[in-house]
C-alpha cells in the first residue's frame, strides 16, 4: 500500500466513488492550499486513494482543478437558479420579493452546503493569476454566468409583464447582483468573516431601491422608502 493511501480510508465501491472521493478531496484541498501550493500527493491521501488511481481519473493537476471547481460550480449555481425561479416566478409585491430574492441570494444557505466551494472561491479572487486561465473560464461558465443568465430571464418576464421598464436585461442582472451584494461581499471578505443578518437586509434593501429607482417604468411612480 502506498503512504498517500494509508492516511485516509479508502472509498468504498467501483470507479464513480473513487472519482468523487477525489473530487471531494480536491474542493477541500484546494480551498485551503490554493492552487498553487495543493499537491497531488495531498489530495490523493484526502480522497484515500493511491496517486496513480487519481492520474488515471483526472490526468493531472490542472484537469483535476477544472474538473472540481466545474461540477461544484454546477451544483451551486443550480440552487441559486431555483431560488432565482422562487422569487420572481410568481411575482406579487415587486419591491418586497426582489429584496427577499436578494437576501437570499447574499445570505444563500448553499453557501454552507458548499462550503468548500466557496472556499476555492475566495482563493481565486486572491490568487486569480496562479489558477489556469481554462479553469477559470470554467468555473465562470458553469456558476456565475448560468446564475447572471437565469436572473436576466427572470427580469424579461417582468419586462413582459410591465412591472419593469424595457432595458437590457442582461445588464440589470449584473446591476441588481452589484447593488444588492458588492458592499457585503467586500466588508465580510467573501463570506469568510461574519456579518449581521440585519445589517445585510438593509443593504439589501437599499440596493433593491436603487435598482428600481432606475428601472421601474415611469407610471409605477417611486420605490417605498
Amino acid at each position: 500500500m502506498s503512504s498517500t493511501d494509508a492516511t485516509s480510508p479508502r472509498p468504498r465501491g467501483g470507479s464513480a466513488e473513487k472519482r468523487n472521493a477525489i473530487l471531494r478531496a480536491a474542493r477541500k484541498v484546494f480551498g485551503r492550499d490554493g492552487y498553487a501550493r495543493a499537491s497531488i500527493d495531498t489530495i490523493a491521501a484526502e480522497a484515500g486513494v493511491s496517486t496513480r488511481t487519481l492520474y488515471n481519473h483526472f490526468g493531472g493537476k490542472e484537469a483535476l482543478f477544472t474538473e472540481t471547481v466545474t461540477d461544484s460550480a454546477t451544483g451551486v449555481s443550480a440552487a441559486h437558479i431555483a431560488t432565482v425561479g422562487r422569487h420572481l416566478d410568481n411575482v406579487t409585491d415587486l419591491q418586497e420579493d426582489l429584496v427577499a430574492l436578494g437576501f437570499d441570494l447574499v445570505i444563500s444557505p448553499v453557501q454552507e452546503e458548499f462550503a468548500d466551494h466557496f472556499a476555492m472561491v475566495r482563493q481565486i479572487n486572491s490568487e486569480a493569476a496562479h489558477f489556469p486561465q481554462v479553469s477559470l473560464e470554467a468555473w465562470q461558465e458553469s456558476g456565475p454566468r448560468r446564475v447572471h443568465r437565469e436572473l436576466a430571464r427572470g427580469f424579461e418576464r417582468l419586462q413582459a409583464q410591465g412591472l419593469l421598464r424595457p432595458a437590457r436585461s442582461e445588464r440589470m442582472a449584473q446591476h441588481f447582483l452589484a447593488l444588492v451584494g458588492t458592499e457585503v461581499q467586500q466588508r465580510s471578505a467573501s463570506g469568510s468573516a461574519p456579518f449581521d443578518n440585519a445589517e445585510i437586509r438593509d443593504i439589501v434593501e437599499d440596493g433593491v431601491r436603487a435598482f428600481l429607482g432606475g428601472y421601474l417604468p415611469p407610471d409605477r411612480g417611486a420605490p417605498a422608502e
